[in-house]
């Protein structure tokens, strides 16, 4: 599976955006997804993540109501929307995949065999 995020980009404090990720391959509906992301300097955190149907969705306490993600099992694609925006949330967002586990967490990073790149949110002040 290859994933290809994009959406990022420069936001002032309070504003939105929409991440989306492709996923290469005819195995979508197969995996479970998540975003993590990455601030300069700290280490990668889980952020939302979202079963192989849709049914149950996960969020990192601060994302929790400002923050949904979704997925479309016929376009490949999962999305994050993310509301009310500030600058904590700057960093580098990556997408993962993962077939469905039963075992671990959905926040637990290693637990993810496919990354992309990520893609760059930057929240002004």
């Amino acid at each position: 599976v290859q994933l290809q995020a994009s959406g990022g980009g420069l936001v002032q404090a309070g504003g939105s955006l929409r991440l989306s990720c492709a996923a290469s391959g005819r195995t979508f509906s197969s995996l479970e997804m998540a975003w993590f992301r990455q601030a300069p300097g700290k280490e990668r955190e889980f952020v939302a993540a979202i079963s192989r149907n849709s049914l149950n969705t996960y969020y990192k306490d601060s994302a929790e109501g400002r923050f949904t993600i979704s997925r479309d099992n016929a376009e490949n694609t999962v999305y994050l929307r993310m509301n009310s925006l500030n600058t904590e949330d700057t960093a580098r967002y990556y997408c993962a995949a993962r077939y469905y586990s039963g075992v671990y967490a959905y926040s637990e990073g290693p637990s993810y065999t496919a990354w992309g790149l990520g893609t760059l949110v930057t929240v002004s002040s």
